[in-house]
C-alpha cells in the first residue's frame, strides 16, 4: 500500500463563503474587469461592479420569491454568462444550487427535481421548460421555473427591488463555510444517480490549493490572467474553474458549445489559460493537420508533429540535442506560430481533465508551446484531486496531490484519496455515503492506479464501471444496456465508448428468439450470418432507440454492432452469475469495437 500526502497551502476560514472575495472586490475595485460577455458577436468588458450587481438584484428576487436558506433550486442551462450570474445568487443567499445538463432526458430532470426537493428552476429555452413542465406532476416541490431567454430575468430582478440592503446582507452573512453549496448528481453503475453534497468548504479549499500550487504560475504568473469556459457549468469540471478563477481574479468568458466555431472564438477571445477535455485538443490538432493536408502541406505538418514529440521527450530529459533545436526552431515559425495563434496567440498554458489525454497528444502540445497540465478527480472530489503543474510536469501521469490533500492506493490497486475536497456525503443515501469512505476517511475512487516514488499518479483502469468519453462525458453503462437486453431478440449487450468519441454498443442475439424471428421474417441462416441483416439491425435499433430515452443525447449509443457469437461462461465471457466480464468481451472483439469508430471516422 503506497501513500502520498501534499503539505497544506492554504487555510479556510470557518467564516468564510463562496461570494466574500467578489463581494469584497466590488469595494475595492468596482471598475476592474471580472468577466467578458459575447453580445452580438462582441466580447464586452464586464466589470466587478456590474456582476457584483447582477448577482444581487437576482439574489434578492429570489429572497422575493421564497427561498429560503437551504433551498435547493436547479439550474439547466449551456455555459452562459447568466449561469454564474445565477449560481453566485443562489450561493449569496444561501440556496443549493442543483445543476442539470441542458441535453437530459424528461426522466433524468424528473429524477433530479423530484429527489432533490427543488423548490425552483431556471433554464435557459423554451424548450427546456416543456422538458421541466412535462414532469411538474411528479416534482411536488417545484414552483417557479424561469427561461434565460426571453422576458422572464427581467420581471424577476425587478422584483427584487422589494428587499432592502440590510435584510440581504443578513442572509449573505448567514452562510456558513460548511453549508451545502450544491448537489450533482453523478452517474452510477447502477440504479439512480446519486447527489453529490459539495460544500462551500470544499470549492475553497480546492479553488485556493490549486491557486497556491499548480495554478500559481498560470494565473498569479501572468498579467490579466483570462480563461473562456466552455465545459458544461453542470459539470464539476466547470464549476471547479468557474469558482477558482473569481477567487484567483483572473477574467471569465463563457462560450456555449465546443464546436468548430469555438476555436474560431479563441483567437478573438485571446485566453492566457484554457481548461478543457481531451477531445478539444484533439480537435485543434485534427483542424490543423487538415488545414496543411488541404494546403498540400502535409508532410511538412506531420514532420513538424515529430519533432515536437520528440522535443517535448528531450525535455524532460533536460538535454535537447543541438540538431534537434534547429529544426524545432525552423518549424516553430513555420508550424508552431500558426497554431498557438488559433489559440488566440497568448495561450501558454491549458489544463485537461475528464479523461485520458494521451502521452503523445501531450508532448506534441508541449513541443509546439502549449503546456497541457493533466489532472484527475472526480464529481465527489469537487474536480481535481491531483495535478501537474507547469514545473513539474509529467507527461502521461495525472499529477501529484493538490496541495493539503493524500492519495493512497489500496490492497487491491484502488486509488483513494483524502482532503477537504472531499463531498460530505450522498443525498438522501446514508448506506451510499458509507460504503464510499474508509474508516480512515479516504474516499473510494472506483478507480485502479499507481503511485511513483515522487508521488505523481498513473490511473490504470476503472474498478467501477462508469464509462468517460473523450469529451469527458461520465455515462452509467447498466441503464442503457439493461434496456437493450429487454428486447426479445437481444441476449446480452455490452457499452463501450472509454476514450472514444461517442457511446456505442456490442450486441448478442438470443438464439431461441432468433428462430422465431427468422420464420416471421422468411430468413435463413445463422446468426454469423444475418449480423448485417437490414431488418435485424433495424430490430436491434428499436431496443437502442428505447435505451436512449433514459438518457441524454450526450450519452445515447450512436452506433452498434452484432455480433455472431453470444457472450457465455465458457469463453470467459461471462461470470458464474451471468455478468459480462468487460475487459474479457474489451480484448475478445476488440477488433469489431475498433471498426466501429474506423468506419464513423471515415464517414465524418
Amino acid at each position: 500500500m503506497r501513500e502520498y500526502s501534499s503539505p497544506a497551502k492554504a487555510e479556510i476560514s470557518d467564516d468564510a463563503r463562496l461570494t466574500d472575495t467578489l463581494y469584497a472586490r466590488a469595494a475595492s475595485e468596482p471598475n476592474a474587469v471580472a468577466a467578458r460577455r459575447l453580445e452580438s458577436g462582441q466580447w464586452r468588458d464586464v466589470t466587478v461592479a456590474e456582476l457584483h450587481g447582477d448577482i444581487t438584484a437576482y439574489a434578492k428576487a429570489l429572497i422575493n420569491a421564497g427561498i429560503e436558506h437551504g433551498d435547493r433550486v436547479a439550474l439547466m442551462s449551456r455555459t452562459r454568462y447568466e449561469w454564474t450570474v445565477v449560481d453566485y445568487a443562489i450561493w449569496s443567499i444561501g440556496g443549493v444550487t442543483v445543476p442539470i445538463y441542458e441535453t437530459s432526458s424528461a426522466e433524468q430532470v424528473e429524477w433530479i427535481l423530484s429527489n432533490s426537493g427543488a423548490k425552483a428552476a431556471f433554464v435557459e429555452t423554451d424548450s427546456h421548460a416543456e422538458r421541466v413542465e412535462s414532469v411538474r406532476a411528479n416534482t411536488p416541490d417545484l414552483g417557479n421555473v424561469w427561461r434565460f431567454d426571453g422576458d422572464d430575468l427581467t420581471s424577476l430582478r425587478a422584483t427584487g427591488a422589494d428587499i432592502d440592503d440590510e435584510t440581504f446582507d443578513k442572509r449573505r452573512t448567514a452562510v456558513k463555510v460548511d453549508d451545502l453549496a450544491t448537489l450533482i448528481y453523478t452517474s452510477g453503475t447502477t440504479g439512480r444517480p446519486k447527489g453529490c453534497k459539495l460544500t462551500h468548504r470544499n470549492f475553497l479549499f480546492i479553488a485556493h490549493s490549486a491557486l497556491e500550487g499548480p495554478a500559481k504560475q498560470i494565473l498569479k504568473g501572468t498579467s490579466n490572467p483570462s480563461t473562456l469556459l466552455f465545459l458544461p457549468l453542470a459539470h464539476v469540471f466547470a464549476r471547479f474553474v468557474q469558482v477558482m478563477v473569481i477567487e484567483g481574479k483572473a477574467v471569465l468568458g463563457h462560450f456555449s458549445t465546443t464546436g468548430p466555431e469555438l476555436i474560431d472564438q479563441f483567437s478573438v477571445f485571446k485566453p492566457t489559460f484554457i481548461l478543457a477535455v481531451p477531445r478539444v485538443f484533439e480537435k485543434v490538432f485534427t483542424k490543423a493537420e487538415q488545414k496543411a493536408t488541404a494546403e498540400g502541406k502535409g508532410k511538412i505538418f506531420n514532420a513538424a508533429a515529430n519533432t515536437a514529440i520528440d522535443y517535448s521527450k528531450a525535455l524532460a530529459t533536460g538535454q535537447v540535442p543541438f540538431g534537434l533545436k534547429l529544426k524545432h526552431a525552423v518549424f516553430k515559425k513555420l508550424v508552431y506560430g500558426k497554431l498557438m495563434d488559433r489559440l488566440g496567440g497568448q495561450c501558454n498554458y491549458a489544463v485537461s481533465g475528464g479523461s485520458a489525454l494521451g502521452a503523445r497528444l501531450g508532448h506534441f502540445f508541449r513541443g509546439a508551446g502549449l503546456t497541457i497540465i493533466e489532472g484527475y478527480g472526480l464529481t465527489e472530489t469537487t474536480a481535481p484531486t491531483t495535478v501537474n503543474s507547469p514545473g513539474f510536469n509529467k507527461i502521461g501521469t495525472v499529477g501529484q496531490p493538490l496541495p493539503g490533500t493524500s492519495a493512497r492506493i489500496g490492497e487491491d490497486g484502488e486509488i483513494l484519496v483524502k482532503g477537504d475536497h472531499i463531498m460530505v456525503g450522498y443525498w438522501d443515501n446514508e448506506k451510499a455515503t458509507e460504503e464510499a469512505f474508509t474508516e480512515d476517511g479516504f474516499y473510494h475512487t472506483g478507480d485502479l492506479g499507481a503511485l511513483d516514488d515522487d508521488g505523481f499518479l498513473s490511473v490504470t483502469g476503472r474498478k467501477k464501471e462508469i464509462i468517460v468519453t473523450a469529451g469527458g462525458k461520465n455515462v452509467a453503462p447498466a441503464v442503457l444496456e439493461d434496456r437493450i437486453r429487454a428486447h426479445t431478440l437481444v441476449s446480452q449487450c455490452m457499452v463501450v465508448g472509454d476514450n472514444r468519441k461517442f457511446i456505442a454498443a456490442l450486441v448478442t442475439i438470443d438464439p431461441e428468439s432468433f428462430e422465431q424471428w427468422k420464420s416471421d421474417k422468411g430468413k435463413t441462416g445463422e446468426i454469423a450470418d444475418l449480423t448485417e441483416d437490414p431488418d435485424l439491425n433495424a430490430a436491434v435499433q428499436e431496443a437502442v432507440d428505447n435505451a436512449n430515452k433514459a438518457v441524454s443525447k450526450a450519452e445515447g449509443i450512436k452506433k452498434f454492432r452484432i455480433l455472431p457469437s453470444d457472450f457465455t461462461e465458457e469463453s470467459g465471457q461471462l461470470t458464474a452469475s451471468m455478468k459480462v466480464k468487460r475487459h474479457v468481451v474489451n480484448k475478445s472483439w476488440s477488433k469489431e469495437i475498433d471498426e466501429i469508430y474506423n468506419v464513423s471516422s471515415s464517414q465524418s
